[in-house]
């Protein structure tokens, strides 16, 4: 039982180089900014949803005369349906075109890290665990 259990600790020797301890590194910045990033997206497709909610709440208003209160930064400034429409529709795509930015950065970081898992793996192969955890 005592040479199994050495055969299983004395896995493969493998020295860790500085240049292999740079791509270790690099790999866990580009997995915690990856992170980061999703989460962002996360946050700008609800406030995306909470924009589309109020754009359908005011199709649906019924006194076309009635002012809306839109706010700009700390206050709140009444429009007329139809700007305050126009301002949604503005907010929406601006906040589009920032979760498309975002997404690109994601998938730029993940070729980085696809790249990374090869070489790291390659070297190290059982002794290294690049696999994200499941929480």
């Amino acid at each position: 039982m005592a040479a199994t259990m050495k055969k299983g600790v004395a896995a493969e020797d493998v020295n860790v180089t500085f240049e292999d301890q740079q791509k270790i590194n690099k790999f866990a910045r580009n997995t915690n900014r990856m992170s980061e990033l999703k989460d962002e997206i996360e946050a700008k497709k609800k406030s995306l949803q909470n924009l589309e909610d109020a754009s359908d709440d005011i199709m649906m208003c019924e006194d076309d005369a009635m002012l809306i209160p839109y706010q700009i930064g700390d206050v709140f400034i009444s429009h007329s349906q139809e700007e305050t429409q126009e301002m949604l529709e503005a907010a929406k795509e601006a906040l589009q075109d920032e979760i498309k930015a975002l997404e690109g950065r994601v998938s730029s970081i993940q070729e980085v890290l696809g790249d990374l898992k090869v070489q790291l793996y390659a070297k190290f192969g059982n002794n290294i665990n690049l696999e994200a955890e499941e929480s």
